[in-house]
Parts: C-alpha cells; sequence; structure tokens
C-alpha cells in the first residue's frame, strides 16, 4: 500500500485531497505545516495542499521548502502548493492577470506523467490570485488556460509535480485521473 501524508496549507478543500486519497486506496494522513520532516522521512509521497488564494511566500508556507529540499521521494503541490513550489526552485510567482475563482478551461500542451490520459481541453476549478509566472528551470509546463500561463508542470528528475487548479473537487473533470498517476508515480 502506498503511504502518502498531505500538508495543510490552510486550504478550504485540504480535506477532500486526503478523501480522494483515501478512497483511492492509499495510506494517508492530513499533518500541519509545520510537522518536523523525521515524522514525513519514510512515505511513498507527499502532498502539498493549497493555501491562501494570495501572499504565497517561502516564509508564509510553513516547512514545505525544507520538504522540497529533503524529500527522496515524489511530492504533488496543489494551488498554493504548486506556487511555494514554483518559488523554492527559483521559479518566479506574480499577481495573475485575471484571478480564477471557478471554472476554467485546462489546455494540456503535454500530458508528462502526472497528465497521462487527459483529454487536450477539460473543465477544471480555480481559486487563486496569483500563479507561477516563470517555471523552474528543469521543470517542463504541461497545461494552461486562458488566464494562468502555468497550470501544471513536471519536474520527473526530481519527482515533483504540481497544478495551479483543483483536482479534489468534484467540479474538476478527471481530477481523480490526476491523483491516480501521481498515485503511479509514488510505486514506482
Amino acid at each position: 500500500m502506498v503511504r502518502m501524508f498531505v500538508v495543510d496549507n490552510g486550504g478550504q478543500w485540504t480535506h477532500r485531497e486526503w478523501r480522494v486519497l483515501k478512497y483511492l486506496g492509499v495510506e494517508t494522513e492530513i499533518v500541519p505545516r509545520d510537522t518536523p520532516f523525521e515524522k514525513l522521512a519514510d512515505l511513498d509521497g507527499l502532498v502539498l495542499s493549497g493555501g491562501a488564494p494570495t501572499g504565497v511566500t517561502l516564509g508564509t508556507m510553513g516547512n514545505n521548502p525544507e520538504y522540497l529540499a529533503r524529500a527522496s521521494y515524489p511530492v504533488l503541490g496543489i494551488c498554493a502548493g504548486a506556487q511555494v513550489m514554483g518559488l523554492h526552485y527559483g521559479g518566479a510567482l506574480a499577481p495573475a492577470k485575471a484571478p480564477e475563482f471557478g471554472k476554467a478551461e485546462l489546455i494540456v500542451e503535454e500530458n508528462g506523467k502526472l497528465l497521462a490520459g487527459l483529454p487536450p481541453r477539460s473543465i477544471v476549478w480555480e481559486n487563486h490570485n496569483d500563479e507561477v509566472s516563470r517555471v523552474p528551470d528543469g521543470f517542463k509546463r504541461l497545461a494552461y488556460s486562458a488566464n494562468c500561463a502555468m497550470q501544471a508542470m513536471e519536474d520527473e528528475r526530481r519527482a515533483r509535480y504540481a497544478v495551479q487548479f483543483h483536482p479534489e473537487v468534484e467540479h474538476t473533470q478527471h481530477g481523480e485521473l490526476v491523483f491516480r498517476n501521481f498515485i503511479d508515480v509514488c510505486r514506482r
């Protein structure tokens, strides 16, 4: 069985991430963002949840930067978790040209491992003011939307994966598949 924790970054849907993983047969629990890394050391994967819709900095995200630096297993960042991942690895954040709250059309330009099996276009659910404006070196952008240049990115070498949208909510088409793909990465 895959063992994966969800780091609670204060997002309103953290419990839904936990619930989807549980439903998919993952041994999981929600942990605070100040959990010492030693309590996360023997996992198969980690999810950095969403958080406040604006104001992500490396200093406001608890131990997330340490988890990214020290985890030898795959990490998935969702919303604010994706933003802290982008910052940690040398990318940049900026206010979205049009903040997204609600439905958006995801345009997949490359499936990679995280978006394997997703169609070229689908509907996703958004809740953000800021976005990764420059993808870090080593990452490739997988998807975008009309108002967000980076909706999904991955760095296979470091096993780091990120989505700006919320795959855990039922309004996101194929969200469960995103989680299944991440679980498959964690099994390897």
